[in-house]
């Protein structure tokens, strides 16, 4: 049933590009990245995971170890590339201090707590391959237009009044993101997302979101992650990996593991999730051709009706007293000459072989390929050329940074002898000088 459904569901999304909806759920999770697609609209959708999260303490006050629940609400109305979502997690924090001695308090609540919508509002077409019956390999090369992401905007509000006063950032706050998705294949798709958060505040932040995702069957998914946070004083990394199963076209499972990056210091983040969805939607029967194109009804004009009303009036008239031409075959073959019979030939047009004619568009598009691969292999190389360029020149700038630096710390080295080597000869000095000042009381003794 879910094999019939998702073979549907490519079908589907072939013949209406432009749908949000699928038949089947599409979760966000278990990544932190955001589809520039909604769900649809008539669809609500859950997206929660349990999660834990440890890390070493660090000095001052620091959180370092968490455990949660994060759900992640989406619906779609009014438009279906409109979506409005709700994000928030509940959890329990232990707040660490660490100067000298370490001590430790936990603390229950709410850590965060947004609205937001997006919508989508570029989403490229893709060249059907399997239609190409002229060439094999025009048939399986890759479509270069899919580099061309679909593109979408996110804009929400953070709401920090009634969070835990660890995870309080000065109230309200806006947020803003784009939102791009690659679809490389059937299997692959890479999702980036750009966020600037917590805007107008002390703890403003930038972000970025890759996200690779690769389908290995109708059922299993994989990917893999990484995420850089910048704030004012410090910068994450999480890269992450994980799975996800497809249960039913409603129900979706999904685990990851994260490796967490703050300053110097190594972190574990794990998360086992689900994601449900009540679907309620209802599609609008459009008819369509073959090619996917929307029919419409063409309303069958008449050449009179093109006229104004005179032309409409003098034309009704002329058909009253116009007669249909009678035509009239002379079978009186007297007429011709006898040389006119002989220089008649017989003439007989020469059909266009289909052979001959898909092997000249075969042979143009092999010329085409070839030019293609030749200036392909130009840019590389020109490519290539420029990158060597650029490492020689970071090379030389390395080289001469050490020797300079060689120089200055043999300058130092110098230095320091030469100061070491007057502190010797000073004391030198003062030891000959309590030498002969012993001599002398020696000699007055003697006396």
């Amino acid at each position: 049933m879910i094999k019939k459904l998702l073979l549907f569901f490519v079908f589907f999304s072939v013949l209406t590009a432009n749908a949000q909806y699928t038949p089947v759920i599409n979760s966000n999770r278990p990544g932190f990245s955001e589809s520039p697609y909604s769900v649809g609209s008539g669809v609500y959708q859950f997206e929660s995971s349990i999660f834990y999260r440890k890390i070493n303490a660090t000095p001052t006050f620091s959180n370092p170890e968490a455990l949660g629940l994060n759900l992640f609400f989406r619906t779609s109305f009014i438009s279906e590339k409109l979506e409005v979502n709700l994000n928030t997690s509940l959890q329990k924090d232990k707040i660490a201090f660490k100067n000298i001695f370490e001590s430790s308090y936990n603390k229950t609540g709410l850590s965060h707590f947004s609205i937001g919508a997006k919508y989508l509002i570029y989403a490229p077409k893709y060249d059907d391959k399997s239609k190409e019956i002229r060439s094999w390999k025009a048939r399986h090369s890759f479509d270069w237009k899919r580099w061309i992401p679909h593109i979408g905007i996110s804009a929400g509000l953070n709401i920090g009044d009634f969070l835990t006063d660890y995870h309080k950032r000065d109230g309200f706050s806006p947020r803003v993101g784009l939102l791009l998705q690659n679809e490389f294949s059937d299997k692959l798709n890479v999702i980036t997302n750009l966020h600037y958060d917590y805007i107008g505040t002390d703890f403003s932040q930038l972000s970025y979101i890759v996200t690779g995702t690769y389908n290995f069957n109708d059922y299993w998914s994989g990917f893999a992650e990484i995420q850089g946070i910048f704030e004012e004083y410090e910068k994450k990394t999480n890269i992450g990996a994980g799975a996800a199963y497809l249960f039913s076209e409603n129900l979706q499972f999904n685990a990851s593991l994260r490796a967490n990056m703050k300053q110097d210091e190594i972190g574990l983040y794990t998360s086992l999730g689900v994601s449900y969805r009540l679907n309620r939607h209802q599609d609008k029967f459009v008819e369509i051709d073959e090619f996917g194109n929307k029919i419409e009804e063409e309303k069958q004009v008449k050449y009179d009706e093109d006229r104004n009303f005179f032309g409409r009036m003098f034309s009704k008239v002329g058909k009253l007293f116009s007669k249909k031409r009678e035509q009239k075959v002379d079978l009186d073959i007297s007429k011709n000459t006898d040389d006119d019979v002989l220089n008649q030939k017989p003439r007989r047009e020469r059909q266009g072989s289909l052979v001959d004619v898909i092997a000249k568009e075969d042979k143009k598009l092999k010329k085409k390929t070839a030019k293609e691969e030749k200036k392909a292999a130009k840019k590389a190389q020109k490519k290539a050329e420029k990158e060597a360029k650029r490492k020689e020149k970071e090379r030389l700038k390395l080289e001469k940074q050490i020797k300079k630096e060689q120089e200055k710390e043999a300058k130092e080295k110098e230095k320091e002898r030469l100061k070491l080597e007057k502190e010797i000869k000073k004391l030198e000095e003062e030891i000959k000088k309590e030498e002969q000042k012993e001599k002398e009381d020696q000699e007055k003794d003697d006396n």
